[in-house]
C-alpha cells in the first residue's frame, strides 16, 4: 500500500457501534433518506462508450488520488466544551471523531461562529515533500449538505462553488489571521484541483507527474457538471485507470493442502488429515452477488517470493479483501490488503471493470479526444449553455 494511504484509527477515534449508528441515521435524516448506508457516489470504471459520454456532456476530471475515500460529517456537539464535532465516515460507514477541527462561518472577524449539519466528500491522504516532511490534507471534491440545506440536486460547479465560498475561504481566512494555530489541526483542507475535461493532456503532461511524487496517483475521475449528486453508484463519475492498472476487489479464502497423517502424527493423536500451513495455499477469489451472499470467481496467481512478501505484512489474509489486476497473461495477481473495504466488488462492478480492461482506453486515446471534446463543450457554451455558468467553480463565485 502507497504511503500515501494514512492509517485512519491514527487520525480519529472510531465511534462504539451505538453512536455511530445514531450517526448514521442522523446523516440519513440531513439527506433526506431512510436507509443508513454509506452515502457516498461510487464511479463507474471507464470503458470505450465512455469516450462518446464525454462529448456529449460537461465534465470535469480531476487525478485518481492513492488515498482513503471518505465524507466529512460537521455536527453539533452536545456539551459547551465541544460545541462542534467533526467525523470522517470511511467506505465501511465507520464513523471516526477527529479532534481538533474548526470551520468558522462567513462574514465573521472573530472566527467563533461554526458549521454543523454539513456533510462533504473528499479523500484523506499523505503528502510526502522532498524535503522528507509531510502533510496530512483532506481534498475536498464534492458538498452535499451545506448548514442544513441540501445541496444534492445542484450541479457540481455550484455545489463546489458553495463549499469553497462558505466553507475554505473562512477556514483559509482563520488560518492567515492564525498561523500558529496551524499546529494543532489534525489535518489541513483544501478543494481538490479540478480541470474541465479536455484538459486531459495537461492532467498528464503536468499535474499527474507532479502529484506522483507527493502522493501517488492511480488514474483519473471524470465527474458530469450538470447532473445532481448520486448516492450510490452514479453512471456520471467515471474512473479511468490505466489499462495495465485496473482492479477488481475480491474476498480471498485460502485452501491449504492437506497432509496425511504420519507415524509420529499418530503418536501424538492426530489420525485425520490436516492443513499443511507451510506450503502455499490455492489463493480463491470470490465476487459479491446480492444479499452479501459471495461466488468463487478465480484464483490468484502468486509466486513463492511474492507468498513470503504477502505474509510479511502480517495483516490476517484469509476472509480479506484484496484488490487484484490482471497481468498479461490473463492471471490475477495480488496488489494489494484492502482493510479501508468490508465487501468485495459486486458482480456488476466486476463486469463493468473487465469490460473496461478488455476495451482498453489508454492515455493517447484521451489525449488525442481531448480537442473534439473541446469543440462539442464550446458548442454547447454557444447555444446557450452559459460560459460563466460553467466557470463558477473554478472562480470560486456563486
Amino acid at each position: 500500500m502507497s504511503n500515501s494511504v494514512p492509517d485512519l484509527d491514527a487520525v480519529g477515534m472510531k465511534a462504539e457501534p451505538g453512536l455511530a449508528e445514531q450517526f448514521r441515521h442522523e446523516v440519513a435524516h440531513l439527506l433526506g433518506r431512510s436507509n443508513p448506508n454509506f452515502p457516498g457516489a461510487q464511479p463507474v470504471s471507464f470503458s470505450s462508450k465512455h469516450l462518446m459520454e464525454l462529448q456529449r456532456e460537461d465534465y470535469y476530471v480531476c487525478e485518481k488520488t492513492d488515498g482513503i475515500r471518505c465524507l466529512m460529517y460537521f455536527a453539533r456537539g452536545e456539551s459547551p466544551e465541544a460545541p462542534e464535532i467533526h467525523y470522517l465516515i470511511d467506505r465501511k460507514n465507520d464513523y471516526r471523531y477527529v479532534p481538533g477541527l474548526h470551520f468558522p462561518l462567513p462574514n465573521d472577524d472573530t472566527f467563533q461562529s461554526f458549521h454543523v449539519d454539513t456533510l462533504v466528500d473528499g479523500e484523506l491522504v499523505n503528502d510526502t515533500y522532498e524535503d522528507g516532511t509531510q502533510q496530512l490534507k483532506f481534498l475536498v471534491f464534492d458538498c452535499l449538505v451545506l448548514d442544513g440545506q441540501s445541496l444534492m440536486h445542484r450541479t457540481l460547479d455550484k455545489r463546489l462553488a458553495y463549499f469553497k465560498e462558505k466553507v475554505l475561504k473562512p477556514y483559509n481566512a482563520l488560518y492567515e489571521r492564525f498561523p500558529e494555530e496551524k499546529a494543532h489541526r489534525a489535518f489541513t483542507v483544501e478543494d481538490k484541483s479540478t480541470q474541465f475535461s479536455y484538459g486531459i493532456e495537461m492532467m498528464f503532461r503536468e499535474i499527474i507527474p507532479k502529484v506522483k511524487k507527493i502522493h501517488g496517483n492511480d488514474g483519473l475521475i471524470f465527474t458530469c457538471r450538470s447532473t445532481p449528486y448520486r448516492i450510490g453508484t452514479d453512471e456520471h463519475i467515471l474512473k479511468w485507470k490505466p489499462p495495465s492498472e485496473n482492479t477488481i476487489d475480491f474476498r480471498l479464502r485460502l485452501e491449504f493442502p492437506l497432509l496425511e497423517p504420519d507415524s509420529d502424527d499418530e503418536a501424538d493423536g492426530v489420525s485425520a488429515p490436516y492443513p499443511d500451513y507451510d506450503a502455499i495455499p490455492i489463493f480463491h477469489l470470490f465476487v459479491m452477488l446480492n444479499g452479501n451472499e459471495y461466488r468463487h470467481w478465480a484464483e490468484m496467481y502468486v509466486t513463492p517470493a511474492e507468498w513470503e512478501e504477502i505474509k510479511a505484512l502480517g495483516q490476517p489474509l484469509d476472509d480479506s479483501i484484496v484488490e487484484c489486476s490482471k497481468d498479461s497473461q490473463g492471471r490475477w495477481r495480488f496488489h494489494r490488503i484492502r482493510d479501508d473495504k468490508a465487501d468485495a466488488n459486486h458482480i456488476s462492478t466486476v463486469e463493468k471493470v473487465l469490460e473496461s480492461i478488455e476495451d482498453r482506453v489508454t492515455e493517447d486515446d484521451l489525449i488525442r479526444l481531448a480537442p473534439t471534446i473541446k469543440n462539442a463543450w464550446k458548442k454547447r457554451q454557444a447555444g446557450g449553455g452559459g460560459e460563466g455558468r460553467s466557470r463558477s467553480h473554478v472562480n470560486g463565485t456563486i
